[in-house]
């Protein structure tokens, strides 16, 4: 465990409280301290849910230490059942608790509940959030539909010919980066080649459904973080095949159809032939040119910045210089992932790690968590963000999927933006002199051009920018020309989107002739050379 201001993921128990959350009939019992309940606030604040999760904390003190803890546990668990009346138990202790050792399974066991009850045991000191997630819903699969597994050996029934194909979706959960909108948009579209989705789980699966998963013909993956495990378990003991392709992005939508298709038997072309998405009309059309080659630095959990890093430099026609991820389940993958644009993937869960990163890369555009949205924002670079850690803005109440042709039109409209937003805030700066767009300008449209700013907060407005523009201008190491402010303040007038390359350009240009200060002229030579 390592104590950080910031951190990706939470310990596992967290995870164990996005699976309960995200179900129904489910309660969960959590042998924890009085601090340790402060998980509430991440479902009730962040993903604003109108009830807190289904958790009841034993909430045990520094004074209850020298007396039973283990009974004060078996109390919660009781009056839990007796006033929840859940469908389903699960039982665990957090990280703190996990210290004294009580074993809740052992303890609940012992009650002798009238329901099921699925101890976890989720080591906090090695394993984090999206592990907690995925040995929970393991747990709680092999739990509720093993009784109904059918024997070793036996092959699985052929399914009817007149019956419909039909799969269930796994890994979507509670406090998920777009989840239930991606539930909504896969459905769409695996019910557009007749495909039946039968269960969602976790997401508003109640324990019954749990144990009738096996009845579906195929299970769809949207989540490996989450949901490989139990999909694993259940092709070995279902004999049920399961997807390998995440549908985010346009070339991902298509595989996707096209694997279901290979395991169904269906035709995917009526699918394929309405794919309403704009993003590959307009990475076609003629104002796709100004982002294309775009240095694009892409950072996330492991599914979502895999299909991020292929969207923008397949789709898009962005250049990836850097690709990483917290998950460190997901690392063979990310690092497959990154060989294929010749770069060595960043695994960590350190943030000053990834920030150095960035910094070092100087990318135009930054795909990455909550975390990479303040360094981006401190470096002054843009950034959308694509995968879970985030923050409240990123839990819309409006339909904002990732996946399938939509979320290929949410993609296409959050990456753009911080660009093109970037063009217009260096429009304005450049016009910001002009004698009818500066800042005492009224509105040309009113006719009597009122003044909408005094002298001195014009002058405010000028310092800020000097400010600002020399904040763009990093220390450089003693071998590399030094920038003259003259200098500095003109490349300051150029958008925040291609400093970093103009910067790098001219000290290079500089270096190589042995220029130890660069000046104006020495700016406009570098762009002259390297314009050519």
């Amino acid at each position: 465990m390592q104590l950080t201001v910031w951190t990706y993921e939470g310990p596992p128990h967290v995870g164990a409280m996005r699976i309960a959350t995200a179900m129904q009939d489910v309660h969960y019992v959590l042998h924890a301290p009085q601090g340790d309940t402060y998980a509430d606030l991440l479902f009730t604040m962040i993903e604003r849910r109108d009830r807190r999760p289904p958790v009841t904390y034993t909430t045990f003190q520094a004074r209850d230490l020298g007396s039973d803890t283990a009974e004060l546990f078996k109390t919660a668990a009781a009056e839990a059942v007796e006033r929840f009346q859940p469908k389903a138990l699960m039982v665990g202790a957090s990280c703190t608790a996990e210290l004294i050792q009580d074993d809740p399974g052992g303890l609940a066991k012992a009650l002798g509940l009238s329901l099921p009850v699925v101890p976890l045991e989720l080591p906090s000191y090695s394993k984090k959030e999206n592990w907690g997630a995925a040995e929970t819903f393991y747990q709680m699969v092999r739990a509720l539909a093993g009784p109904h597994a059918p024997a070793p050996g036996t092959p699985r029934p052929e399914r009817p010919a007149d019956a419909r194909p039909s799969c269930n979706l796994l890994g979507p959960t509670a406090l998920g980066f777009r989840h239930r909108d991606d539930v909504s948009e896969v459905t769409r579209l695996l019910s557009s080649i007749g495909i039946e989705v039968r269960i969602v789980a976790p997401l508003n699966a109640t324990p019954a459904d749990l144990a009738r998963l096996g009845d579906a013909d195929f299970n769809v993956v949207l989540y490996p973080e989450i949901a490989q495990t139990a999909a694993s378990w259940l092709k070995r003991t279902f004999r049920q095949p399961h997807t390998t392709v995440v549908p985010i992005g346009i070339g991902a939508t298509r595989d996707f159809l096209a694997e279901v298709a290979a395991l169904t038997g269906v035709d995917p072309t009526p699918a394929l032939a309405g794919a309403p998405s704009r993003l590959p009309w307009w990475s076609r059309s003629i104002n796709s040119t100004y982002l294309t080659g775009k240095r694009v630095f892409v950072f996330g959990d492991g599914c979502h910045a895999i299909a991020a890093a292929r969207i923008a430099q397949d789709e898009l026609g962005f250049e990836v210089v850097g690709l990483g991820t917290y998950s460190r389940e997901m690392a063979r993958e990310v690092r497959g992932a990154a060989e294929r644009y010749g770069l060595q993937a960043l695994i960590t869960d350190d943030y000053l790690e990834v920030e150095e990163q960035i910094e070092a890369l100087q990318p135009e555009l930054v795909l990455g968590t909550q975390m990479e949205r303040h360094i981006a924002k401190r470096l002054g670079i843009g950034c959308a963000v694509i995968s879970a850690p985030v923050h409240v803005q990123d839990f819309p109440a409006r339909y904002a999927p990732q996946m399938g042709w939509e979320g290929a039109n949410v993609i296409f409209d959050t990456w753009v933006h911080p660009l093109m937003m970037g063009l217009e805030e260096h429009l304005l700066g450049m016009f910001r002199e002009d004698f009818e767009f500066n800042d005492e300008a009224g509105g040309s449209h009113l006719g009597h051009g009122s003044k909408r700013a005094t002298a001195e907060a014009t002058a405010e407005t000028a310092r800020a920018e000097v400010d600002r523009t020399s904040a763009d201008v990093k220390p450089r190491p003693d071998d590399t020309p030094v920038w003259t402010p003259e200098a500095q303040s003109e490349l300051g007038k150029i958008p925040f989107f291609v400093r970093g390359k103009a910067r790098r350009n001219t000290e290079r240009f500089a270096s190589e002739r042995s220029i130890p200060a660069i000046t104006v002229e020495t700016l406009y030579d570098a762009k002259a050379h390297f314009g050519k």
